[in-house]
Formats: C-alpha cells, structure tokens, sequence
C-alpha cells in the first residue's frame, strides 16, 4: 500500500486519484442562461442529492486546475440563481461528453451537442428534451470551497419542478432502474452504464470538436444514426478531405466494394458499425468519399 499527502502531490495527480477512487458518480448535466439570454449545458461529476424536504441536489464546478479560471455555469448560477439540471444516460453520453468541450462564451452548447432545448415553467434555463429526468431549480446558495485551482464551488439546487419521461416509469409510477439507463463518471475516460457495466468515452478534443451543427445535412437529419453516433462524428477538428477519404476508400477493396453502388441509408448503415467499435477516422473518411 502506498500513502500519500495530499500536500505532496500536484493538484492534477491528487485531482486523477480522486476520480478514480470516487465512484461511480452520477452526473448533473446543468443548463443555465447567462444574463444575456444564452443558453449554456454543460456536465459535471461532483453531484448528488441530498434532501427531499426540501428536495436538494447539490453539484460543483471546480475551478480548471490549468489556469484557476471558473466555468459558465457557475457564473450563470450566481447571476441567475436558477439551473435545470438533467440526469444523463446510455443514449446521450456522447453528445453530453461533446458538451463539455470549452467552446467560447456565448456559444450555444445545446446547438454544438445536438439536444434539444425544452422551455422550463418555473426558470429561465432550458431544459434537455433528451434527458429521462429533468429538475427546475432555484440556487439556494453558493459555497466556494477554495480560491485556487482545483477548488470546488457547491451550488446548492432546490427543486421547484420535476419532469420525467413516461417511458421510464414503471407500472406503479415508480422509476424503472432498467429503463431509466443511467451512466455515471468513473476516473479517466471511463464511464458506467447502470444496465451493463463500464465503458470509455475519449475526452473532447481540447482544440475543440466541429459540433453536430457542423454536421452535412444528410448526415445530421440519417435515420439511422444515434445522438452517440453524431456525437462522435462531431467530436473532431475538422471533417477529412475528399480526396484523401477517396484514397483511402479505393485503396481498401472490402469498402469500395461494399460502398460502390449503394444507397444512402445501406452506407450509413455500414458506417455505424465502424462507430459501435469507436473507429470514428475510418467511419468519416467513408462518409467524406461517398
């Protein structure tokens, strides 16, 4: 056994230790507004619930350990007083872990990510069409825990309305553990899934993804690929060139032959089973020579 001083160590070793002791971690995926009236989603690990009379979920976002700068939402939260957070699972993991790229202020996360935006009836922030489970809330209060990089700043959620999806409920109007699919944070890449155990999401470029707004058109409206799908797809610098997904394409003869002639929906197809094993270079260089 090893001990170690949290003094001793940097904040980003200590920060990695954490994680990876710490969990599964359920996950808030909070959207607020700024004053200005831009929405902003974003994810976050340190969350919980910890009172039902009041009803009291409590998450943090941490000062970024590289350069002790605070986040969106946070800012928001204090503006505003108000936040929806939104329980995340199987279906959405990927668009939510492309949320969490630091894009610019006053960039749209809900836009980059693909959700959609729900009108809440008691706050001002959105809410995610796509989450089984969605809590309006009033901030209560504000606890910073530190003035340094790494520091967690507890927002303290009371929640003034609750929504779930009806395909989640069991037959007493309970919420049916199995249905309800959640993931959680383990440390790393790596994520659980309630149902049927770990899984790795890579983490979102930091030069940032082109977001599902970016998208072609035929890609972002298939029938046939998931919001993970897209999700995926989107979390990349720039989409390949044609010339070189051509390339690539004539000089692989199984996927020249098994694209050539083919319609629309057989490629897609075809390139969703490149995205269920997260071979997402190979998948777009398919799309960008079609």
């Amino acid at each position: 056994m090893i001990t170690i001083d949290p003094s001793e160590v940097s904040i980003g070793k200590l920060h990695g230790l954490l994680l990876g002791a710490v969990g599964p971690r359920p996950i808030a995926f909070a959207s607020t507004m700024d004053m200005h009236g831009t929405p902003n989603v974003s994810p976050f690990s340190f969350f919980n619930v910890f009172s039902a009379n009041p009803p009291i979920l409590i998450f943090s976002p941490a000062r970024r350990v590289r350069d002790n700068t605070t986040k969106h939402t946070f800012e928001n939260a204090i503006a505003t007083r108000e936040a929806v957070i939104n329980i995340v699972n199987y279906d959405m993991v990927q668009q939510v872990s492309l949320s969490s790229t630091e894009y610019p202020e006053g960039v749209n996360e809900f836009v980059k990510s693909g959700l959609t935006m729900l009108p809440s009836e008691k706050v001002k922030a959105y809410r995610v069409g796509e989450a089984p489970v969605q809590f309006e809330c009033k901030v209560n209060e504000v606890i910073p825990l530190g003035k340094e990089g790494g520091a967690g700043n507890l927002i303290i959620c009371e929640v003034l309305l609750m929504h779930i999806h009806k395909d989640i409920l069991d037959k007493n109007d309970g919420i049916d553990q199995y249905k309800i699919d959640q993931v959680a944070r383990m440390g790393g890449n790596w994520y659980t899934r309630a149902n049927m155990g770990l899984f790795e999401v890579p983490k979102p470029l930091r030069t940032m993804g082109i977001g599902v707004d970016a998208l072609p058109e035929d890609i972002r409206n298939s029938t046939v690929f998931t919001g993970n799908d897209l999700g995926k797809l989107a979390n990349v610098e720039k989409m390949p060139e044609k010339t070189d997904a051509s390339a690539f394409v004539n000089n692989n003869s199984d996927i020249k032959d098994k694209i050539q002639g083919a319609n629309q929906i057989e490629i897609h197809k075809f390139v969703k089973q490149y995205l269920n094993q997260d071979d997402v270079d190979t998948a777009w260089k398919i799309l960008a020579a079609k």
